[in-house]
C-alpha cells in the first residue's frame, strides 16, 4: 500500500495539471481537474463528452476510465508515451468504430480492456498482438461481423473473452481447438449472435473445464438431434453453460414455418434419444487411459479400481494415475473391466466422476483374424453354392434340348465324346421324361454289374427294345458310358 505521503504527492501532481487544452471539445482551455477525476492511481474522465484521450496522463496511472464519452477513434497517437503501469483501460459507451493497429504499443502491461458497447464492425489481424499480459477483453454490444483468425494471436494469458450481442455467423473454433486454441482461456461467450450450426463433434470433444464456460445460447442454431445430444450431455454433467441457461438455448426448425423451439425439448418435438455416458472399451494387451474430464482446472483427483481399490504409488498395480490426473492401464486385463471413480477436489469444489471400462476377451489382433476366418468361410460357402446352381441349370445340352434331335439310335451317343462332366443323358426315353422333372441321382456301383460282377454287354439291347414299347423304366447303364462304376457324377433323370 502507497503511503500517506506518495497518495499527497499524486494528488497533488494530478490537481497540478489545471491548465490543460483538451481537443476536440471547444479548443477552450479547460480545468483537468473538473474534467477528470484523479484518485491516486485511478483517473476517472467518465462522462465528459470528451471526443479524444486527454493528453499528459499521469505515467502513474493503474486505471484510466473514458467510459460514456464521445471518442470515436482510437488512434495510435492517443498516448505518445509509455504508461507501464496502466492494467485497466475502460472505453465503452463511446460509438468507437475504429482501432488502430498500433494503439496499444504504450500500453502492453493491460489485462482488463473494456470496448463494450460500441460500434465496432469488425476486428482486423492482430489487432490485439501487443496484449501478451491481457486477461479479460469485453466486446459485447457491438455490430462485430466479422472476425479475422488471427485478430487474437498473441493474447497467450486471455481468460475470459465477451463476444456476446454482435452479429458474429461463424464459431471461431480456432479459440478452442488443441493446437490453436488460447491456452489460458476459461470463458467464451458467444450469445445472442447469428450462429446458425455448430462444429457438434469438435465442441464435444472439449475438455469440461472449457465447455463449463462456452455460452452460446440466443442465437439461429438450426434444429437437431445432435445439437439436442450436446446440450443433453452437458446439462447431465451439470454444466455452468448448460445449468445457467437452460431455458435461452432455442433453435429453428428446418421448413417453411421456421417455428423456434427449446434445445431441451427436442425428444418430443422430433424423437431423439436420450444421451447416455459411453462404455470404455478395450481390448486385452491395449493401454488405456482414462481422463478425469473435471468442470474446473487444477484439481487434485484421487481413483478408485472396481472394487473400491484406491491407485496409489508403490502397490504394483497396472494402473498409474498420470501428471495430468488421468489414469493409465497397461497392459489391460479381462478382471480390469468394471467401474472406476475418480475423486476431484479442490478449495471451493468437489466432484465425483464414474468411467465404465469393457474389455473384451480377445486380442485386437486375435480378433482381427478370427473375422478373417469367418469371412474366408462365407465367401467358401458362397462359391460352392454358385458353382451347384450353374451345375445343375446352365450345364449346355446337346441332343435331348434342341427340337428334331437326339432321336439317332448312333451308338456314339454313348461314347467316349460324352464329357465326364457332362450331365446329358444319351437315350431318347429318357430326354423325353427329364424336361418336366429334372433331379439328381446317382447311379449305384452294384447296378452297373451283373450276377457274377461283370458288365451287362446287352443292357442296350433291352433298353432299346423297352424303348418301342413305350416303356420309360430305366435299365442298367451301357458299358460303353464313360460314366463308371467309380464316378459319382450326378445324372440328370
Amino acid at each position: 500500500m502507497p503511503s500517506s505521503m506518495e497518495l499527497f504527492i499524486k494528488w497533488a501532481v494530478c490537481t497540478s495539471l489545471v491548465l490543460i487544452r483538451i481537443p476536440g471539445i471547444d479548443g477552450s482551455i479547460v480545468n483537468f481537474h473538473k474534467t477528470c477525476i484523479c484518485a491516486s492511481n485511478i483517473v476517472s474522465c467518465s462522462k465528459m463528452n470528451l471526443t479524444t484521450v486527454p493528453a499528459d496522463l499521469p505515467k502513474y496511472t493503474a486505471v484510466l476510465d473514458l467510459s460514456y464519452n464521445d471518442i470515436t477513434r482510437l488512434r495510435a497517437e492517443w498516448t505518445t508515451y509509455k504508461l507501464p503501469k496502466l492494467h485497466n483501460l475502460l472505453l465503452s459507451h463511446n460509438g468507437l468504430h475504429f482501432i488502430s493497429t498500433e494503439a496499444f504499443v504504450y500500453v502492453k502491461h493491460l489485462r482488463y480492456l473494456d470496448l463494450s458497447s460500441n460500434s465496432i464492425r469488425q476486428l482486423d489481424e492482430y489487432i490485439f498482438e501487443q496484449l501478451e499480459y491481457l486477461e479479460v477483453l469485453l466486446l459485447y454490444n457491438n455490430h462485430i461481423s466479422q472476425i479475422d483468425r488471427t485478430a487474437f494471436t498473441g493474447l497467450s494469458k486471455l481468460q475470459k473473452l465477451y463476444l456476446s450481442q454482435n452479429q458474429v455467423s461463424r464459431f471461431p473454433l480456432e479459440l478452442v481447438k488443441d493446437k490453436t486454441r488460447l491456452e489460458k482461456l476459461s470463458l467464451l461467450d458467444l450469445s445472442s449472435n447469428r450462429i446458425k450450426s455448430l462444429p457438434i463433434q469438435e465442441l464435444q470433444d472439449l475438455p469440461a473445464w472449457l465447455k463449463n464456460g462456452l455460452y452460446f445460447h440466443n442465437n439461429t442454431l438450426i434444429c437437431d438431434c445432435e445439437l439436442y445430444s450436446l446440450m443433453a450431455h452437458w446439462y447431465m454433467r451439470r454444466l455452468n453453460s448448460a445449468v445457467d441457461f437452460k431455458d435461452d438455448y432455442t433453435c429453428i426448425m428446418p421448413g417453411p414455418d421456421k417455428k423456434i423451439l427449446h434445445v431441451f425439448e427436442l425428444n418430443m418435438h422430433m424423437n431423439c434419444s436420450t444421451y447416455n455416458e459411453s462404455v470404455e472399451e478395450a481390448f486385452l494387451e491395449q493401454s488405456l487411459v482414462l481422463k478425469c474430464d473435471t468442470r474446473h482446472r487444477d484439481m487434485s483427483k484421487t481413483w478408485m479400481l472396481p472394487g473400491n481399490v484406491v491407485v496409489s504409488s508403490g502397490n504394483n498395480q497396472t494402473a498409474v494415475v498420470l501428471a495430468d490426473g488421468s489414469l493409465e492401464i497397461s497392459p489391460i486385463k479381462l478382471e480390469d473391466s468394471g467401474q472406476y471413480t475418480c475423486f476431484a477436489v479442490s478449495e471451493y469444489l468437489n466432484e465425483t466422476l464414474y468411467v465404465w471400462v469393457k474389455v473384451h476377451n480377445f486380442t485386437l489382433n486375435g480378433n482381427s483374424e478370427t473375422l478373417n476366418t469367418a469371412y474366408t468361410t462365407l465367401v467358401g460357402c458362397l462359391a460352392s453354392v454358385v458353382l451347384v446352381l450353374i451345375y445343375l441349370y446352365l450345364t449346355p445340352c446337346k441332343c435331348f434340348c434342341c427340337p428334331g434331335q437326339g432321336k439317332s439310335k448312333n451308338n456314339h451317343e454313348d461314347s467316349i465324346h460324352s464329357s465326364m462332366l457332362s450331365a446329358t443323358p444319351t437315350h431318347e426315353d429318357l430326354a423325353s421324361k427329364a424336361e418336366p422333372n429334372r433331379h439328381v441321382a446317382f447311379i449305384d456301383p452294384k447296378d452297373l454289374q451283373g450276377q457274377n460282377g461283370k458288365v451287362n454287354r446287352n443292357g442296350e439291347e433291352e433298353l432299346e427294345d423297352e424303348a418301342k414299347h413305350g416303356k420309360g423304366k430305366r435299365k442298367k447303364s451301357v458299358a460303353d458310358s464313360i460314366s463308371s462304376v467309380f464316378s459319382d457324377t450326378p445324372i440328370v433323370v
